[in-house]
């Protein structure tokens, strides 16, 4: 177990575009209930430099505090920050045995941006230094190693020191599920895990979706399956991340939740109508975005997937312009009834896992009631056409196809009131 330490003033370092080592870009400090970020002047005065996002945090001298929303800290430095099962990590390492049943909010926003592993998502790391960069390295450990370590910490049972920092390299990755980091020669992974919890077989859930997702024409990250100690294991490959002259670089990112303006207190408020709007002004490409947003509505509610809250949606952040990431998080929720929800608004206030909210909302993306239709059926038709391949590639039992296809995967009521 290690000692807690309090953090009143972290340097925040970021990875411009195109660049395989970071610059220190400013500090954020505590002061009373305030949390305040100054930009420094060598990074002022760099002509690379870029705002770490534009609507928090703009280019400027001088010193910002966030006003806006229930959290003190900007949006664009939270996205950075673990979430639940990194948090779980952490408290782990720094409570031991007391971290399972401790309450997430006995450590503040700081020491959890410290702790976390230092390849975090997007292109933003956190440091004590103004002056000296030294990232927070993983451990060596295998999937087998990293796999125990994350059943461990859900018993709440503390880790030996080298598998503590092997598996705390992938607590700054987002979600509440377990998972781990792991490179590969020239590509980086996100290695989830299967979970105690589990009522049904999670990963090769996700695993058929994320697939699926692809034969459906939708940008999505690449996946493969893995097997550790008999259990089956999602590598997601990573998209923030790209291998250049000997280097990694790293792909500043930004989280629908912060583009929206909210934050971890108002998560209920995102709408797909206001995101859309969003696109329309402030994104690349913004026609083919909005159809690609349309139609990873439409596969969340034809796969299942109702945790499409405002995390699991970002872009990419160049400095000026913002690019749609591919999907990721694509994992079908086990239902106990018919009727569901999804997580963000759809079509006004209701946010039914229908296709015709689809269709009521289909203007907002640009597209003719025919034109959403054609979107719908066509993903329907690819669904049922792969259905077995993809099945197939999962080595899915015959019981568990069974199982998705009813209570996964083309729900019954995704179709209530669709004609088609």
């Amino acid at each position: 177990m290690t000692s807690k330490v309090s953090y009143n003033e972290i340097f925040v370092w970021i990875w411009l575009p195109g660049e395989t080592d970071p610059v220190v870009a400013g500090k954020i400090t505590k002061a009373d209930n305030r949390i305040l970020f100054t930009y420094g002047q060598s990074y002022l005065d760099n002509p690379k430099a870029v705002p770490i996002y534009d609507k928090e945090l703009p280019l400027q001298r001088g010193v910002q505090e966030k006003k806006l929303g229930t959290e003190a800290i900007p949006g664009c430095i939270r996205d950075a920050a673990p979430d639940a099962w990194g948090r779980r990590v952490i408290l782990n390492k720094l409570l031991g045995a007391k971290g399972k049943s401790a309450d997430p909010g006995d450590l503040d926003e700081f020491t959890y941006l410290m702790e976390s592993g230092s390849d975090r998502i997007g292109g933003l790391d956190f440091q004590i230094s103004a002056k000296n960069y030294e990232a927070r390295l993983a451990g060596q450990a295998s999937l087998e190693e990293l796999l125990r370590s994350a059943e461990l910490i859900e018993k709440g049972m503390p880790l030996t020191p080298e598998l503590a920092q092997a598996i705390n390299h992938g607590t700054s990755i987002g979600g509440a599920r377990p998972k781990a980091l792991i490179n590969d020669g020239a590509t980086k992974y996100i290695a989830k895990f299967s979970s105690s919890t589990d009522q049904y077989n999670v990963i090769k859930a996700e695993y058929i979706a994320m697939r699926l997702a692809k034969v459906c024409g939708l940008n999505v990250a690449g996946v493969k399956l893995a097997n550790a100690s008999g259990k089956d294991v999602l590598l997601i490959e990573r998209f923030d991340r790209e291998f250049k002259n000997e280097g990694w670089t790293r792909k500043l990112m930004l989280s629908a939740l912060t583009l929206l303006n909210l934050d971890e207190m108002t998560p209920h408020y995102a709408s797909y109508e206001d995101l859309a709007e969003l696109i329309r002004h402030r994104f690349t490409n913004p026609k083919a975005t909005l159809q690609e947003m349309f139609g990873r509505i439409v596969f969340n509610i034809l796969c299942g997937n109702t945790d499409d809250h405002a995390r699991n949606h970002a872009a990419f952040w160049d400095g000026k312009h913002l690019t749609l990431t591919p999907a990721y998080d694509l994992c079908p929720q086990m239902r106990q009834g018919g009727e569901a929800s999804q997580a963000m608004m759809i079509s006004g206030s209701d946010r039914s896992s229908r296709l015709v909210t689809c269709l009521s909302a289909a203007h907002r993306f640009m597209l003719s009631d025919t034109e959403a239709r054609a979107v719908i059926d066509a993903q329907i038709e690819a669904i049922n056409s792969n259905w077995d391949a993809v099945c197939d590639e999962a080595d899915l039992s015959p019981i568990d196809r069974t199982l998705f296809k009813d209570r996964l995967f083309l729900n019954a009521y995704a179709f209530e009131g669709y004609d088609g």
